[in-house]
């Protein structure tokens, strides 16, 4: 064992074990000092190869030129090469059992250029940040309002020319946007190297931000962004499988090393039996939090990994299924231990139960999870011809059979708009203005429904066509009346909900809601009322018929008057403008099995959301721009 090994004997223990949980900063390459000589280590994990060597323009890239040492039995290389400068290109020529070499990215590198590896120094990044990294510590996310905006970068916006923005163009346009919108998150489709055309869920470098877009410093530069504009920034992130490339992870030294050997998809199943694969990936999670300070973690493909792809029935059972529950559990329990203020979200589609409870309980340790089952059922019943909506009424109830057995986020994302299910506009039954009035009715009733908030991007202004991540979203949509109407209504929406705690203060229990009409599926009414932890209460009224429902009684549990607060039927969102009276007063006639009640008409496909009179003046969205100064009682 040569003077490195015996000086970190245990984090390469600890690495071989499965509990060194920052690897990032063992294997790869990094800036280090030998006998006062400054340069580069390279480490890597060959188990099963004969020999490796690194490889590079320094060296005409020639194997024989630099060999790596073996530094134990398990399969650590290593080289120290002096002179290497920053963004150098290199790979690992790997030379397997039999003989054959192969040439290899590295899995560790931090930046790659041109499909190579490079060595990257991270450090003397100038972050602006400390507040909002210190704010976050008292976060309680199951308490707060989380509205977050789903983009893939490359399709956002482009350059005139037709190329993407880099990093820092979207810091400069995309953040201050979605910082205007009233969102609270920002979500990117995963940015780290990946496959073209795999929108990302093809990752070829764990470790380094996709090189299209920008070097890991231009990253940086967008998460620090993110922060000062204070908005939290998501990315998503695929531990459970990768691409079967040639210079990439597969068959790394000739022999199935990071993956299963046999596995049912085109990608490879990460092997999370093995402690060294385990490190790999519960070190890149805690890589992407600290190094980039990114706020949360989306996992792609909990399901996948539970399943190992294949019949849920068939696999529940199996080994493999039981290595991913171990190694999820592990991972939020590292994760959450050390960054409790940071979101780890599972897009968890099956009907596996306690995602979101802690692994002491017997959960997944996750802090929220997608309802897809929410998602399937609601576009469902939008996507209804009106007539066809009271025999499917359950499509709006049913979700709260479950609402509170899970943390959920409710997601409108990319996997709504894509694969030819079209836009959220072309899912809308009826003429022009109905689609319109069916998106505002949707997003309202998704706003006031338990559970976080997630919308991709284009839906705010009402996208036509479906999804194309060659192309830009239709920006000039927005030289449209109705367009801009909606976009309009999206970011008062989105400011309504962040200013009313009952909206989201109460989301994972039935104390923060209540029905109040849930079988009115003739009329297609559904009528609900949220609390929060004062006790003061919005009451959302939603209709989804094309028909205004005239002077419809509600019962309520309290006799307190109401008054209308937030409207999709307004004028400037492209609503009729139904007149409504500044106060509905509350009578003493039962309904709906409450003792007292109220009465209203209630627009064609709408919502309305009512809350008791307040003596402070109410926010004023204005002319796109929300008037902050309340005049408080």
């Amino acid at each position: 064992m040569n003077a490195f090994a015996k000086r970190n004997e245990m984090p390469i223990s600890c690495f071989h074990q499965g509990s060194n949980f920052h690897a990032y900063e063992l294997l790869g390459s990094r800036s280090s000092k030998r006998k006062g000589v400054s340069g580069v280590v390279f480490r890597v994990w060959a188990p099963h190869a004969k020999s490796v060597s690194v490889v590079g323009d320094f060296n005409l890239w020639n194997r024989a030129q630099n060999p790596m040492d073996r530094i134990n039995e398990e399969g650590l290389w290593e080289a120290f090469l002096p002179g290497i400068k920053q963004g150098e290109p290199y790979q690992y020529s790997v030379e397997g059992t039999d003989g054959m070499l192969f040439l290899k990215s590295d899995p560790y590198a931090y930046y790659r250029a041109e499909g190579k590896s490079a060595y990257y120094d991270l450090s003397r990044f100038n972050w602006k940040d400390g507040e909002w990294m210190e704010q976050r510590k008292l976060h309680k996310h199951l308490g707060e309002a989380i509205n977050i905006y789903e983009v893939h970068a490359g399709s956002w916006k482009r350059n005139e020319d037709g190329s993407v923005l880099n990093f820092r163009k979207l810091a400069d346009e995309l953040v201050p946007y979605v910082a205007d919108m009233g969102y609270t998150h920002l979500q990117l489709l995963p940015v780290m190297e990946h496959k073209q055309g795999s929108w990302g869920y093809e990752v070829t470098g764990y470790y380094a931000p996709d090189s299209r877009y920008g070097t890991p410093k231009d990253f940086m530069y967008l998460v620090n962004k993110c922060h000062e504009q204070g908005i939290g920034i998501i990315v998503d992130w695929v531990p459970g499988h990768f691409p079967k490339d040639e210079q990439g992870m597969a068959l790394f030294d000739g022999s199935a090393c990071y993956e299963y050997e046999n596995t049912p998809w085109e990608s490879c199943f990460f092997d999370l039996s093995r402690p060294e694969v385990s490190c790999f990936l519960i070190s890149n999670a805690m890589y992407w939090l600290e190094k980039y300070h990114i706020d949360g973690l989306r996992v792609d493909s909990v399901s996948a990994m539970l399943y190992l792809g294949s019949g849920q029935e068939q696999r529940l059972h199996t080994r493999e299924t039981r290595e991913a529950v171990d190694f999820l559990k592990r991972m939020n329990t590292a994760v959450l231990s050390d960054h409790p203020d940071v979101l780890m979200i599972a897009e968890e589609s099956s009907a596996w139960p306690m995602v979101t409870k802690p692994p002491y309980a017997g959960g997944l340790g996750f802090s929220f999870k997608w309802n897809s089952g929410w998602s399937h059922d609601i576009l469902h019943y939008m996507s209804l011809d009106p007539t066809y909506r009271s025999y499917n009424h359950d499509k709006i109830t049913f979700s709260l059979m479950y609402a509170f057995s899970e943390n959920f986020v409710l997601p409108l994302s990319h996997d709504e708009v894509s694969n030819g299910k079209g836009s959220l506009l072309s899912k809308m039954p009826g003429e022009h203005n109905q689609k319109f009035a069916g998106v505002r009715t949707l997003l309202g009733y998704m706003m006031a429904h338990p559970g976080k908030k997630l919308q991709f991007m284009g839906n705010e202004f009402g996208q036509f066509v479906e999804w194309n991540d060659s192309q830009p979203l239709d920006w000039h949509l927005l030289d449209y009346d109705s367009h801009r109407k909606l976009k309009q209504y999206v970011r008062d929406l989105n400011y309504f909900y962040r200013d009313n705690p009952p909206l989201w203060e109460i989301d994972n229990s039935w104390d923060g809601f209540q029905w109040l009409v849930h079988d009115d599926q003739s009329q297609c009414v559904a009528a609900f009322r949220r609390t929060d932890e004062d006790g003061r209460d919005i009451i959302a009224i939603c209709n989804f018929a094309p028909v205004q429902r005239d002077n419809y009684r509600i019962g309520i549990p309290q006799f307190q008057d109401y008054e209308i607060v937030m409207n999709s039927d307004e004028v400037r969102y492209g609503g009729s403008g139904l007149p409504h009276p500044e106060k509905i007063s509350a009578e003493y006639t039962p309904m709906h099995g409450k003792p007292y009640s109220i009465r209203l008409d209630i627009p064609a496909m709408s919502v309305l959301f009512l809350a008791p009179p307040r003596r402070e003046e109410k926010k004023a969205y204005e002319k796109g721009s929300a008037i902050d100064a309340v005049i408080t009682e």
